[in-house]
């Protein structure tokens, strides 16, 4: 793993990649499921060269990042999410910082805005609409037949194949979300390191079963989950980033997501990229990004 820095929140110890440390005004990138912080780096190296300071931490369960307490309840619970992102703001002293996320990134980035309308000054998310944290939300059958894996992580045999083979299982994510030939090796051997985290396993398995009302949530969270729960309008202004062919999340899950947005808000569809975009097309991000922000 690249070298990462360490921040303590009153939960957890965060570990964070950084780019730039005196730039003048900072970037937030969160990574997403399944990922790590590394997959940021051509995207954070391109906003370092235009002068913004950059950190990308490891959401728990992943990479370095560890609890201080072994009680704690391993929730991968979406308000958790994004109570650890403001702690990890907090932590590093940052004023309303440009947050984006990618994935599990995305919601968490979100969640942050909406339990504190100053998180950030603005919001980008990747391949995630916003909205779509509600377990009584209405998919179509399309969707429904994506999310496989969520409703396999719902049964004993998920839990054994998360607990037990957790490299292949995610592999199988790599390969059907984004058109073929779109990742290295080195890349998926460099994401997969971070899966080895002892809580990875807990934290995903009740982050997807929570999401759809299979698990109970922390009692820790429960006045963020009714913050959060029905989504709150956000007024802080807002760009989605949405591959036209992820095949994980169907791009037509991020439209008509107007209402929730009372300021600036705009929903860009990325041509021929699929479910990592940073990933696969960091350029086309960093510019995005840099184009909204500016």
């Amino acid at each position: 793993m690249d070298h990462y820095e360490s921040v303590t929140t009153p939960l957890l110890d965060i570990g964070y990649l950084e780019w730039n440390p005196r730039g003048q005004r900072t970037v937030v990138l969160v990574h997403g499921w399944p990922d790590s912080p590394e997959g940021w780096t051509g995207v954070a190296e391109r906003l370092a060269q235009s002068g913004y300071r950059v950190v990308c931490p490891a959401l728990r369960g992943v990479g370095p990042t560890r609890f201080h307490d072994a009680t704690t309840p391993r929730s991968g619970q979406l308000a958790a999410l994004g109570r650890d992102l403001l702690d990890f703001t907090a932590a590093l002293e940052l004023q309303r910082p440009v947050l984006v996320g990618h994935d599990w990134g995305a919601r968490a980035v979100a969640n942050a805005c909406g339990l504190d309308t100053e998180a950030g000054s603005h919001l980008v998310m990747l391949s995630v609409g916003y909205g779509t944290n509600d377990p009584h939300q209405s998919i179509s059958l399309t969707q429904a037949r994506n999310y496989w894996y969520h409703w396999y992580m719902a049964t004993p045999r998920g839990a054994h194949t998360i607990e037990q083979d957790r490299h292949a299982f995610t592999r199988m994510m790599w390969d059907t979300w984004a058109p073929q030939g779109w990742y290295r090796e080195e890349d998926f051997a460099q994401a997969a390191e971070a899966f080895d985290n002892p809580d990875w396993a807990s934290v995903v398995l009740h982050s997807y079963r929570h999401r759809w009302g299979f698990a109970e949530g922390d009692p820790a969270y429960e006045r963020d989950e009714a913050c959060l729960n029905p989504a709150p309008t956000l007024a802080v202004p807002t760009l989605v980033l949405h591959g036209a062919a992820d095949t994980c999340n169907q791009p037509d899950s991020s439209a008509g997501k107007e209402e929730f947005f009372s300021g600036t808000y705009q929903r860009q569809l990325l041509e021929g990229i699929g479910h990592f975009p940073h990933r696969e097309a960091p350029g086309q991000v960093a510019k995005a990004i840099l184009g909204f922000i500016r």
